[in-house]
């Protein structure tokens, strides 16, 4: 087995191709790191006490660091030659009785008592994946009590190529820790997200212009007209309904595919949404959105505005028909929220304030809006341009007439 001395750069630097390995320390008797074909590193501590070698698992590579394992490797064969268990707070737990809760156990336990019951159905499923894939393969089978600040740390830096996951992780290990002070399976103040600053995250915005919802117009009276002529056409004419509406009230996605008739008054012009992402609101229905409302045809037995491929059931993916849309468009980079950010622009455009785009939006924070803010600014400059433009032209005319040369007014 080969020794080096470990550090951060000698394990990252370290592979091995059919089977696995350990490197040992030549500083450290006994503290090594096994490494895995698949890349995964992991430190082991090994020593001899009772006449019988033993071996334990001290940390995984990217959670620990190889200064901080190095130390619990360390203090764990001195435990073992002492003939004591290697973790103590494990060791002292069991003898008092009392069960070890492991970071998973937590991690279903937040799932079902406060996620389920507090929030969206859409957000449980995003934080199950959350943990399913980064979370719990990390610390996972971590005691809750031995959870440190490093560990949290370790794995958001290893996040740091994708800002907004890292962050979102964070956020949740956050909300998580919160709570299992509150349940009494930490001490209070020892929460390890503390101070954890997160990762500028770098939203994307993109606005259509005037050409480019020409151009999408042009292809979506196309598509629409292909879908009634034949009836295998590859996009459905709900789903063109369905993007109509979007670019017209500004909706969210699911606002408008989870639309039911009963939501839907022409008469008074509001769509009444039962559960937004911020909770129920009334959208106010344009004319034009509601032209478009009123022209689709209802099936008996259908509560749904926005009909599937099923009897009885509502359209599920828009994204597929979204992609061959923007293809045929020449908008290959154009996603389906950022029609939602096309509404809010040219309503900024055309002189609306910035609370007033919050309203038509279902904004629940006012810095939400504020992203919006420097589309204000720009609309403007370009007001005081057009207003500076004007008088500047007069002010360079030549030969004053008889209004306005000063001499006319004696």
């Amino acid at each position: 087995m080969a020794s080096l001395r470990i550090s951060r750069l000698t394990v990252e630097g370290l592979s091995v191709k059919d089977r696995d390995a350990i490197f040992w320390d030549r500083a450290l008797p006994g503290f090594g790191v096994r490494v895995y074909p698949s890349g995964a590193k992991v430190y082991v501590a090994q020593t001899r006490a009772g006449g019988r070698s033993r071996r334990v698992t001290v940390g995984r590579h990217g959670v620990l660091s190889a200064a901080r394992a190095r130390q619990r490797a360390a203090l764990m064969i001195a435990r073992i030659k002492a003939g004591e268990e290697p973790l103590p707070a494990r060791a002292e737990a069991e003898r008092e009785g009392e069960p070890v809760v492991t970071v998973a156990a937590l991690a279903w336990r937040y799932l079902e008592q406060h996620v389920a019951v507090r929030c969206k159905p859409s957000t449980l499923r995003t934080y199950r994946s959350a943990f399913t894939n980064w979370i719990l393969p990390s610390l996972g089978e971590m005691s809750v009590r031995a959870v440190e600040r490093e560990h949290v740390s370790a794995l958001h830096y290893r996040l740091r190529e994708a800002p907004y996951r890292a962050n979102q992780v964070i956020h949740i290990l956050n909300k998580m820790f919160v709570l299992a002070e509150v349940w009494g399976l930490r001490e209070s103040g020892s929460h390890p997200v503390r101070s954890i600053r997160k990762y500028r995250e770098h939203k994307r915005e993109r606005f259509l212009s005037e050409g480019e919802l020409r151009r999408l117009g042009w292809v979506l009276n196309e598509v629409e007209a292909e879908a009634g002529a034949k009836g295998g056409a590859p996009i459905q004419a709900s789903a063109v309904a369905a993007l109509r509406l979007l670019m017209l009230t500004g909706c969210r996605r699911n606002e408008i595919l989870n639309l039911r008739w009963e939501d839907v008054d022409l008469r008074t012009g509001a769509l009444r949404l039962r559960d937004s992402k911020t909770g129920a609101r009334v959208v106010p229905l344009p004319p034009a959105a509601g032209s478009v409302l009123a022209g689709l045809p209802r099936s008996p037995g259908n509560p749904w505005v926005i009909p599937g491929a099923r009897p009885g059931g509502r359209l599920s993916n828009l994204n597929d028909h979204w992609a061959r849309i923007r293809a045929r468009a020449g908008l290959e980079d154009v996603r389906i929220h950022d029609l939602r950010h096309s509404f809010a622009s040219r309503a900024l455009a055309l002189g609306e304030s910035l609370s007033m785009i919050g309203r038509l939006l279902g904004h629940g924070q006012v810095h939400t809006t504020a992203r919006y803010a420097h589309l204000a600014r720009d609309a403007v400059k370009v007001a005081a341009s057009r207003v500076a433009g004007s008088i500047a032209t007069d002010i360079r005319r030549t030969g004053p007439g008889r209004d306005d040369d000063p001499q006319a007014r004696l």
